[in-house]
C-alpha cells in the first residue's frame, strides 16, 4: 500500500486524496461509523430499560438474562460466518442486509408481545448483526488505503467501539424516562434508515475472494464452538460453576474451536486462514481486544449498578455521567492512532493505554457507602477513558492491517468476535466474583442492616473493579512481550483495493 500522506495543493489549500483513493471515502466513514453505533450500542441500550420491559411482559428474575444472552450468543457464533459472507458474496450486500434485518429485528423485539418474542428478536438482532459488523470494518479497511487517513478512520471506528457502550446507557436511559421502553429498540429504525440510504448511494459491491467457496465444517465448528463458549461462560452467571451447563459447554466450545483450528489447515478454502492469526502484531492486537473487552465490563454494568441504586441517579443521569469516559476515550484515540502510533509503535502505545486503565481501575475501587460522583467516579471515570482510547482504535487498527483483501472480512469478524467472547468472559467471571464478594462480606453480620448491605454492595462492587484492574494489568504485560517493537510498516506488495 501506498504511504504517500495527503499533499497540499499550493493553488487551492486544499488537501489532495491520495492516489486511487475514493473521493467519497470521509461519507463512507460516516455511513459505516452509523452503522457500527447501532450494533455496538445494542448491548448496552437494552440493560437500562430490563427493568420497565419486565414490569410489562411479566418475565421473571431468572429469564431476564436471557434478553442480552440471546443476542450475544448469535452474534459471537455467526460473526465469522457473516465476515467470509461478506467476502464471498460483496460487502455492499452484506452490509445492506445486514441493516435491514438488524431494524426489522429491532422492530419485532419494540413489538413484543410476550418473552419469547423479545428473545427471539434479540437473537435475530445478534444474527444480522454479525453480518453487518465485520463487512463494516471491512469496508473501513478496504477504503482508505493512506497510513494517515486510514490511522484517523480507525480513531473514529475504534472510538465509536470502545464508547458505544456508554452511548447505549445515556440512550437507552433517554428513551425509558421520556417514551417508553420499547423505543430502545425502535430507535434502531430510524438509525438504519439512514445507514441504508447512505450505503445504497455511496458504496458499490466487489467481491475479493470470487474463487473461494465457503467452508461449511469450518463454519459448523466455530459456529458451534462459540455458541457453546458463550453460552457456558453465561450459564456460569445463573448456575455454579461446578454445574454441568457451565463446566460441560465450557469444555465443548474449547475442543470445538480446537478441532476447527486443525481443520482450518487441511481446509482448502478455510473460513479463518491461519495466517491472519500467526501474524505477531496482529495476534496481540487480537488479545488486547479480547482483555478489553473483558475488563470494560466492569465499568459499565457495575458502576451503572452503583450509580442508580446507591446514588439515586436516574436511567438518564446514568447516561450522562458516562459522558466525560466517551470524551475522554475519543481524545485518546485520536491521540493514540494519529500522532503516538506513527511515532513510538504499538509495543509503546498500547501498554500504556493498559496501564493507565489499570491505574484508573483500581482507583475507581475506593468507593465507599459515602462516596459521591464528582470525587469518587468522575476522575476515575476521565482516566480510564484515556487508557481504552489508546488501546481500542490502535488494537483493531492493527488487527485489519496488511490483510489481503480476500480475508478483509474474516480478519474484521475476528476483531468483533475477540470483543464480545471477552465481554462474554468477563460478564461471567465478574457477575461470579461480585456476588461471593457480597456473600462473603455478609457471612456474620446481620443481613437485615440496610447499613451492613449497602456495605456489602459496594463489596461487589469494588471486587469487580479490582479484578478488571487485574485484566487490564495482564494486558499491560502481554502487550509488552508480544507487539514488535518500532513503527509497523504497511506492506508494500499489498493490492491497493479501494472498491467503494
Amino acid at each position: 500500500m501506498s504511504q504517500k500522506t495527503v499533499t497540499e495543493d499550493t493553488r487551492t489549500g486544499a488537501a489532495e486524496a491520495p492516489p486511487g483513493a475514493s473521493p467519497k471515502r470521509w461519507w463512507i466513514l460516516a455511513i459505516i461509523a452509523v452503522a457500527q453505533l447501532m450494533v455496538v450500542l445494542d448491548a448496552t441500550i437494552v440493560n437500562i430499560a430490563l427493568p420497565s420491559a419486565q414490569a410489562d411482559l411479566g418475565f421473571s428474575d431468572g429469564n431476564r438474562q436471557w434478553i442480552v444472552t440471546a443476542y450475544a450468543l448469535a452474534f459471537a457464533s455467526l460473526l465469522l460466518l457473516g465476515g467470509r459472507i461478506a467476502d464471498l458474496f460483496g460487502r455492499k450486500p452484506a452490509f445492506l442486509v445486514g441493516v435491514v434485518g438488524f431494524a426489522v429485528a429491532s422492530a419485532l423485539g419494540g413489538a413484543a408481545t410476550g418473552f419469547g418474542m423479545l428473545v427471539v428478536a434479540r437473537a435475530l438482532q445478534g444474527a444480522f448483526g454479525a453480518l453487518l459488523a465485520p463487512a463494516a470494518l471491512s469496508l473501513l479497511n478496504t477504503t482508505f488505503t493512506d497510513a494517515r487517513e486510514r490511522a484517523r478512520a480507525f480513531s473514529v471506528y475504534g472510538a465509536i467501539a470502545g464508547a458505544g457502550g456508554a452511548v447505549g446507557l445515556l440512550l437507552g436511559g433517554l428513551l425509558t424516562d421520556a417514551l417508553d421502553w420499547r423505543w430502545t429498540l425502535y430507535v434502531n429504525v430510524a438509525i438504519a434508515v439512514v445507514a441504508f440510504a447512505g450505503g445504497w448511494v455511496l458504496l458499490s459491491n466487489h467481491r475479493d475472494a470470487t474463487h473461494a467457496k465457503l467452508d461449511v465444517p469450518g463454519t459448523a465448528l466455530v459456529a458451534s464452538g462459540l455458541f457453546a463458549l458463550v453460552y457456558g461462560f453465561s450459564n456460569a452467571e445463573t448456575h455454579d460453576w461446578n454445574s454441568p451447563l457451565t463446566w460441560g459447554f465450557l469444555l465443548a466450545g474449547a475442543a470445538l474451536l480446537a478441532v476447527f483450528a486443525w481443520w482450518q489447515t487441511r481446509a482448502a478454502h478455510p473460513l479463518l486462514p491461519l495466517r491472519i492469526l500467526l501474524d505477531r502484531n496482529r495476534g496481540a492486537s487480537f488479545l488486547a481486544v479480547l482483555i478489553t473487552g473483558a475488563g470494560m465490563f466492569g465499568v459499565f454494568l457495575f458502576l451503572t449498578y452503583y450509580l442508580q441504586l446507591n446514588l439515586g441517579f436516574s436511567p438518564t443521569k446514568t447516561g450522562v455521567a458516562f459522558l466525560p469516559m466517551v470524551g475522554a476515550l475519543m481524545v485518546a484515540a485520536q491521540l493514540g492512532t494519529t500522532v503516538l502510533m506513527p511515532r513510538i509503535g504499538p509495543k509503546a502505545v498500547i501498554p500504556l493505554g493498559f496501564a493507565i486503565a489499570t491505574a484508573g481501575m483500581a482507583w475507581l475501587s475506593g468507593l465507599g457507602v459515602g462516596s459521591d460522583y464528582v470525587s469518587a467516579v468522575l476522575p476515575q471515570l476521565v482516566v480510564i477513558g484515556v487508557g481504552l482510547g489508546l488501546v481500542m482504535p490502535t488494537a483493531m487498527q492493527l488487527a485489519t492491517g496488511g490483510v489481503a483483501a480476500e480475508d478483509a472480512g474474516v480478519a474484521s469478524a475476528t476483531v468483533n468476535a475477540m470483543q464480545q467472547v471477552g465481554g462474554s468472559i468477563g460478564t461471567a467471571l465478574l457477575n461470579t466474583l461480585a456476588a461471593t464478594a457480597a456473600t462473603d462480606y455478609l457471612a456474620g453480620r446481620d443481613a437485615t442492616s440496610k447499613l451492613v448491605q449497602a456495605q456489602a454492595t459496594i463489596e461487589s462492587y469494588t471486587t469487580a473493579f479490582w479484578w478488571s484492574a487485574g485484566f487490564f494489568a495482564a494486558g499491560t504485560v502481554l502487550a509488552f512481550l508480544l507487539f514488535r517493537r518500532g513503527v509497523p510498516q504497511q506492506d508494500a506488495d499489498a493490492p491497493q483495493v479501494v472498491h467503494m
